[in-house]
């Protein structure tokens, strides 16, 4: 992104605000492969259709949802769907998003099968420019990933997520012994 398409402090906070609940998240997903209007949201979170409203408002005045044509509904009441922009899936710049992405994807798995449910962990001592190349790397996965979005596909969600490992850095600024693996290996967890 350039310094001219650089987002200011005040449209920043309010994309951390519009973030900062994992039903606005699961708000997100719902309406990244079709679009839904407020009552069809409200019932499959099982929530009230005016308490949806304000949260689907605070996504669509920040650009993550655009509403689409109005259609009408069951009763030839007006309905207006949203489809999710898909901004966030670009890596947003909303400070502290991470743990309301974790609380958001603990949501979701919710009666997942445990068999179903494909998790890694990897414990590693990596060098500033490895963690570069990670970062850039998964970047290009996500990437990939969502350039093979299709209609006639299953629907899966995925999370990548890396973080120090705060008790290992406290246990190495102790001055406990290192663990033996030498920088970007794996250890055992």
């Amino acid at each position: 992104m350039t310094d001219a398409a650089q987002p200011g402090a005040t449209e920043l906070t309010a994309k951390a605000r519009a973030l900062a609940s994992p039903l606005r998240w699961r708000i997100l997903r719902l309406c990244l492969h079709e679009p839904r209007t407020n009552k069809e949201l409200a019932g499959a979170l099982g929530m009230n259709p005016g308490s949806m409203h304000h949260h689907v408002q605070s996504l669509v005045e920040v650009g993550f949802l655009v509403a689409e044509e109005p259609r009408a509904g069951a009763r030839g009441a007006k309905e207006i769907p949203y489809r999710a922009t898909g901004l966030t899936w670009h890596g947003s710049e909303a400070p502290l998003v991470g743990p309301v992405l974790v609380q958001t994807f603990l949501e979701e798995i919710q009666g997942v099968q445990p068999g179903d449910l494909e998790v890694s962990r990897l414990g590693v001592r990596l060098s500033a420019e490895d963690h570069a190349e990670y970062e850039r790397r998964a970047g290009e996965l996500l990437e990939w990933l969502r350039s093979r979005d299709s209609a006639e596909g299953d629907p899966w969600s995925f999370l990548v997520a890396a973080h120090p490992d705060v008790q290992q850095r406290r246990r190495d600024a102790d001055g406990a012994a290192p663990d033996p693996a030498p920088t970007g290996q794996a250890q055992p967890d």
